[in-house]
């Protein structure tokens, strides 16, 4: 969520460093954090600090250029935008899925930069919360943990040991989060049918959701939730 006309452009105070194919193309302590659009930055970088050696010669609009960018026979084609014009002028960006890596100072970061007016709180919580599908339950505990992430619904993590393990089938489906890790998936399978992809967990997080660390979340758009005994609007039934 944006409180500031776009594109945005502030300073970050980190060395960020940018992998791909074992080498370095980006090493600098002068990197902008660019909003262009509300949902979250990306890291824009001085021109100095281009990685001209392993460029395409580019191919350019009036506005922008854009780059092929090869090391050996690696090649990653458009990753790379130079601005010529506007409030970005004398900027350019690459693509984060292109790369191998990216690290602030030295812890590496995925998927895109982290919001630094985002938060994300967990809580340790007494609330009764139970869950069914179907009308089978297959979760319930006294004691879940909740995460507050800014601008997302209020999701519960549950303890597996609080849970129907017997109904949960592994998924092969794996996301990642700039902020919390790479999650897991389960499906939950009962003889009424399956439900796809309905349950996440994080094997590792980040350490600021150690918490969360083994703990399942349902979606609550997807099963019936009850909190301390007063069944639960799905999220989005409005």
């Amino acid at each position: 969520m944006s409180f500031f006309p776009l594109p945005h452009i502030e300073d970050s105070p980190k060395r960020i460093r940018v992998y791909i194919a074992g080498v370095c193309i980006v090493d600098t302590r002068h990197a902008k954090l660019v909003w262009e659009h509300a949902h979250y930055p990306n890291y824009f970088f001085p021109e100095v600090d281009l990685p001209n050696w392993y460029l395409s010669i580019p191919t350019a609009s009036p506005d922008v250029a854009s780059y092929d960018l090869w090391i050996g026979l690696r090649g990653a084609p458009k990753t790379i935008t130079r601005y010529l014009t506007g409030p970005l002028a004398g900027l350019f960006t690459i693509k984060f899925s292109d790369m191998d890596a990216w690290f602030e100072e030295d812890e590496q970061i995925y998927v895109h930069p982290r919001d630094p007016y985002k938060r994300v709180d967990v809580l340790q919580s007494s609330r009764h919360i139970r869950i069914e599908a179907n009308g089978i339950e297959i979760a319930n505990t006294r004691a879940p943990r909740l995460l507050f992430e800014t601008g997302l619904p209020v999701r519960t993590y549950i303890a597996k040991t609080d849970c129907r393990l017997d109904l949960l089938e592994p998924s092969e489906l794996t996301t990642e989060c700039p902020y919390k890790g790479k999650a897991n998936y389960y499906h939950v399978q009962l003889e009424s049918g399956r439900f796809e992809n309905v349950v996440w967990w994080y094997p590792n997080t980040t350490a600021e959701c150690s918490l969360i660390r083994g703990y399942v979340a349902f979606y609550d758009e997807k099963v019936d939730v009850w909190v301390d005994s007063e069944k639960q609007e799905k999220p989005g039934s409005k």
